[in-house]
C-alpha cells in the first residue's frame, strides 16, 4: 500500500516529529506515541525560542495564542503559529511552525506539520496533517467508527487492506492536501500528497497522490 506509507506522504524535515515518524512504515503506527514524543522533546527545546506554560506545555514565544484558548498538555506549539479564539487543544498535540489553529477548532492526539491550516470550526483527532495541508471551514476528521470496531485502512484501487489494530484513527493527510469545506474524513482515511477533496464530501480509504476527489466513485488524476 505505497500511497499510505510515511515516505510517500510527508516531507519529514518539515516537522520536529520527522525523525520519530521515520521509524514507522505507516503514519497511524505513531498515533499511540505522540504524547510520549512531546514529553521527550519539550524539555530540550531552546528556551530562547520556547517557554513552558504549564504541565508538559511548551509554546513558542513568537506564537500568538488568544486568551480564550484552552490548552491541555502534552502540547508543543511552534514558532509564528496562531491559535485563535476559543480553540480547544485537548492534549497530545504537536503543532508545527507557521500554522493556523482557528476559532473553535479542536485538536486531540495530532501532529500538524509546518504551515498546516485548520482555521475555522475544525475537529482534528488522532490524525497527522502534512506540510501545507489545509482543511476548509467545518471539515472534520471522524476518528471512531459508528460500530466501534477497529479501523481497517482500505485501498480500493489496489484491493489492499491493512488492519490497524486501533479504535481511534482520524485521517492522514499528505503534504499540500486541500480539503473542501464541510467535508467528513471517515476513520482510516489517507489522502496522498497534492490531492484535493471537493467540498461537502464523505471520504474513506486511501486516496492516491495528485488526485481530485469528487465522490467515492469519481476520483480523477490531476493533469
Amino acid at each position: 500500500m505505497e500511497n499510505a506509507k510515511i515516505k510517500n506522504l510527508f516531507t519529514l524535515e518539515e516537522s520536529m516529529a520527522g525523525e520519530f515518524l521515520a521509524g514507522f512504515e505507516y503514519p497511524w503506527e505513531a498515533l499511540k506515541e505522540i504524547g510520549y514524543l512531546i514529553k521527550k522533546l519539550g524539555p530540550h527545546l531552546d528556551t530562547d525560542i520556547y517557554e513552558k506554560r504549564g504541565d508538559n506545555i511548551w509554546i513558542a514565544k513568537s506564537a500568538v495564542v488568544w486568551p480564550t484558548v484552552s490548552v491541555t498538555g502534552p502540547c508543543i506549539i511552534g514558532e509564528r503559529t496562531e491559535v485563535r479564539q476559543a480553540a480547544f487543544i485537548r492534549g497530545n498535540a504537536l503543532v508545527g511552525n507557521d500554522c493556523v489553529v482557528g476559532n473553535s477548532t479542536e485538536l486531540k492526539n495530532v501532529i500538524l506539520f509546518n504551515h498546516v491550516q485548520v482555521p475555522h470550526y475544525n475537529y482534528v483527532g488522532d490524525s497527522i496533517l502534512g506540510f501545507y495541508a489545509h482543511m476548509g471551514a467545518g471539515s472534520i476528521t471522524s476518528n471512531v467508527k459508528s460500530d466501534k470496531q477497529l479501523v481497517v485502512v482500505k485501498d480500493k484501487a489496489s484491493g489492499e487492506s491493512i488492519e490497524t489494530g486501533i479504535k481511534k484513527f482520524g485521517a492522514m493527510l499528505g503534504d499540500h492536501v486541500e480539503v473542501g469545506c464541510n467535508t467528513v474524513l471517515n476513520p482510516g482515511t489517507v489522502v496522498g500528497k497534492n490531492s484535493n477533496i471537493y467540498p461537502v464530501s464523505c471520504v474513506r480509504g486511501v486516496i492516491p497522490a495528485d488526485s481530485i476527489f469528487k465522490s467515492q466513485d469519481d476520483i480523477v488524476k490531476k493533469n
